[in-house]
């Protein structure tokens, strides 16, 4: 979009050019020849030229509009030559790390805690790339020992993020704790868990940005359609996330993007209006479609299948402008076609590049819960299918 308002800006001195004649070769119209603004919608420049004939009026006109096209064509020619599209002028990462040329490329990658460096660069490996986001998933429980689920920003996570951004999932849960142990969003939300869990940590990415310079990018309980009412009410989830987001900013934690994620499943659709913390307290977007296939009894679906509709209703309905992102996405594979992984994967991109404001897909390497739900790439045909997602340049965009 460089080069649109001077373009805009030369077309509309041009407006004046005399019916009949079109516009310069290799330019579009724009705009009406007597509109707003133009000499012949307002009669400015009449006085000069009443007395000059029709062929010298003619004459100047087309020799005018010839010298502003070469100037033009002269100015476009050496910047692009100089500063080709794509330079870090143009796509550097915004304030909140949102790509404005393209998306970035992600996954979530199975790992224990103290592999978790070993278990990005492998997978790193297999699919011909460095990845712009890493996802790792953390509960609320105490830091007690050598325990790191409740630890955001575990030693681990701090050296992969040295190249990396990552995007950490802190869940309202103690895995392995009691019942008694579980947090309750009435319970965040009256602040309750302050002292003990949530000022801990927002000290903790506090310190990380403070010592790095970096941003994280922070979801509070994804897919929070899902886990209501056993966790609160959806008016308890919002009281629940704005107390987080308000105590990390009591607290001066200005280096986390504020990420809202949700299933994406549209029959849910009035949880998600109730449970949007509202524009003010989010600043992307995400959602998790799939191809489950055989997972959870439902038909193949394509790429575009799993994301099209979703994406549209979050625009109607949420927000026309958050910048979105595809925070899980993957297929299952199909045993009796094995062919059939890999060709989903390939339609990715150009679906993708559809996707208006979608600035990031991450993509699932794992399984769910169930019979049939291994999510993971299943065959090398289906691993050079996803290098190709990954390699192409709408996903490949400078991080600084």
């Amino acid at each position: 979009m460089r080069f649109a308002r001077p373009l805009r800006r030369i077309t509309a001195a041009l407006r004046g050019v005399r019916p009949g004649t079109g516009p310069p070769a290799g330019r579009p119209a724009t705009g009406s020849p007597a509109g707003p603004g133009s000499p012949a919608g307002t009669g400015r420049h009449r006085s000069p030229k009443a007395g000059r004939p029709a062929a010298s009026r003619r004459r100047v006109l087309i020799t005018s509009a010839a010298v502003v096209c070469a100037a033009l064509v002269a100015v476009l020619a050496l910047r692009n030559t100089s500063e080709p599209s794509g330079t870090d002028g143009e796509c550097r990462p915004t304030e909140l790390l949102e790509p404005p040329c393209g998306a970035w490329f992600g996954a979530f990658v199975p790992h224990e805690r103290a592999d978790l460096e070993e278990k990005v660069k492998a997978y790193e490996e297999q699919v011909g790339r460095k990845l712009d986001i890493v996802y790792t998933y953390h509960d609320m429980s105490l830091h007690e020992g050598t325990r790191r689920e409740g630890q955001l920003l575990s030693p681990e996570e701090q050296r992969v993020g040295e190249k990396r951004m990552l995007l950490l999932s802190w869940e309202s849960k103690w895995w392995g704790g009691t019942k008694g142990q579980q947090p309750r969003w009435e319970e965040i939300a009256a602040g309750d868990l302050d002292a003990t869990v949530i000022d801990v940590q927002a000290k903790r990415i506090k310190d990380y940005g403070q010592r790095t310079g970096k941003k994280v990018f922070l979801s509070f309980d994804l897919e929070m359609d899902t886990r209501t009412p056993a966790n609160g009410t959806p008016a308890q989830y919002v009281q629940a996330y704005r107390h987080i987001h308000d105590r990390f900013r009591e607290l001066g934690v200005d280096n986390v993007v504020w990420t809202w994620i949700i299933t994406g499943y549209l029959n849910h659709g009035d949880l998600f209006k109730r449970m949007y913390p509202g524009d003010a307290y989010v600043d992307w977007i995400g959602y998790n479609q799939y191809n489950y296939y055989r997972c959870h009894k439902t038909e193949w679906l394509t790429f575009e299948q799993t994301q099209t509709a979703t994406h549209e209703w979050i625009r109607e309905n949420i927000s026309a402008d958050k910048p979105l992102m595809l925070s899980e996405f993957g297929s299952a594979a199909d045993s009796a076609r094995p062919e059939r992984q890999a060709e989903w994967y390939a339609r990715v991109p150009p679906v993708l590049k559809g996707l208006e404001g979608v600035k990031a897909a991450l993509q699932w390497n794992y399984r769910d819960p169930g019979p049939h739900c291994d999510l993971a790439v299943a065959n090398e045909a289906a691993w050079e299918a996803l290098r190709k997602v990954a390699a192409d340049p709408h996903l490949n965009q400078p991080t600084e």
